[in-house]
């Protein structure tokens, strides 16, 4: 990273966060905090953070500091609690009750620092049947209904990796939640908790879906919508040579475009007549494998008829359209997606790699004000 991207800063800059170490949301929840400017701390236990990963290629520790602290102990407490007093913001994702019994949950810490903001990041939330219980994003997206939109009718759902419940629902509505709390916080002077439950916000995230329930507007089940790939003309078809194209040819004039381009417009049943969607179907099917992806993506670019390639992590950094707004950065010789969104007064930026654990300590004690040496601690 250049000298002038490290002294970048971001719409949070001069906020202070302490992130009680974790894996998941919680971290990714900070990593955006820090891509945005803030300060964060991240306090790392003893020993070794994730079994098998290098701590120079765990990218949502980018951006921030850390320092090592054993929470079972009384000056790991006393550390937690002296950066607690000089934040605005502290983040834990531990089970209900854990940050209590080790002497920082809230109180502990509004006691220190009545001002903070204190972001609680769990699957199942604070209270309810379930809080107690262990799981993972699979479980709670789940039992929340938005599991059961994704994959084909004929099959069981399909596992969207991580990203519908630990990022999206969880970790973006704790930074959300946060926020808006810093908001009150600088208003008001009192800071307060922040309860971000993954199953509070995947189920947040199907708000439209239920208003079309409600209106008879939507099935509850899958291939049987508009957007969940029933119709023809938005689904994703195989290529021949194995790659698949994505289509979203909803509106006639875009539809209109699409068939054009796949030259099947005078072949192609009435789009409006349901009864002759799999005969559709199977036309749009036939052509798609007819050529490869990167045929049919130098057909349709530059259109809007609505169809992009479907591209692989890999393969997405090097999109051209990607690559002109810079949505993927490369820093210290690893590729990863740049800070977003974008600022035009106070754009985010990558300041620093991966935060390795301990590696920070007297760094952290002296800008934040600490009493005596913080050395690692292994």
């Amino acid at each position: 990273m250049t000298a002038a991207t490290q002294r970048a800063e971001g719409p949070l800059a001069g906020t202070r966060v302490v992130e009680l170490a974790g894996i998941g949301p919680g971290p990714f929840a900070a990593m955006l905090l820090a891509d945005l400017g803030a300060d964060v701390v991240r306090v790392d236990r003893p020993g070794e953070a994730w079994p098998g990963l290098d701590p120079a290629t765990d990218l949502t520790n980018r951006n921030k500091r850390s320092i090592r602290a054993d929470l079972k102990t009384a000056d790991g407490v006393r550390l937690a609690l002296d950066l607690a007093e000089r934040a605005d913001v502290l983040i834990e994702g531990y089970r209900p009750g854990v940050a209590e019994r080790l002497g920082v949950g809230p109180d502990a810490c509004h006691a220190r620092n009545p001002r903070l903001v204190y972001g609680r990041m769990t699957g199942w939330g604070q209270d309810g049947p379930l809080a107690p219980r262990a799981g993972h994003d699979l479980a709670y997206v789940a039992l929340t209904g938005a599991l059961h939109l994704a994959g084909p009718a004929a099959g069981p759902p399909a596992a969207p990796a991580n990203l519908l419940g630990d990022y999206a629902g969880g970790a973006l509505y704790l930074v959300v939640g946060v926020l808006a709390a810093l908001h009150h916080a600088g208003a008001t002077g009192r800071g307060q908790v922040v309860d971000a439950a993954i199953v509070d916000g995947a189920a947040h995230l199907t708000t439209l879906l239920h208003g079309l329930l409600a209106a008879d507007l939507w099935q509850d089940r899958r291939e049987a919508n508009l957007l969940d790939g029933s119709v023809p003309y938005y689904a994703v078809y195989p290529t021949a040579d194995g790659g698949h194209m994505a289509v979203a040819a909803l509106e006639p004039a875009f539809y209109a475009e699409f068939v054009r381009l796949l030259g099947i417009a005078d072949e192609a049943p009435d789009r409006a007549d349901q009864d002759r969607w799999p005969e559709l179907r199977a036309l749009i099917a036939a052509r798609f494998a007819s050529r490869d992806r990167a045929a049919w993506t130098e057909v349709f670019a530059g259109s809007d008829a609505c169809v992009t390639p479907v591209l692989s992590l890999r393969e997405a950094a090097a999109h051209p359209h990607l690559t002109a707004r810079g949505t993927f950065a490369r820093a210290d010789g690893v590729t990863q997606p740049a800070p977003a969104p974008r600022f035009s007064a106070t754009p985010g930026s990558l300041r620093r790699g991966p935060a390795r654990p301990g590696a920070d300590a007297d760094e952290i004690t002296r800008d934040w004000g600490l009493t005596g040496p913080r050395q690692e601690t292994s």
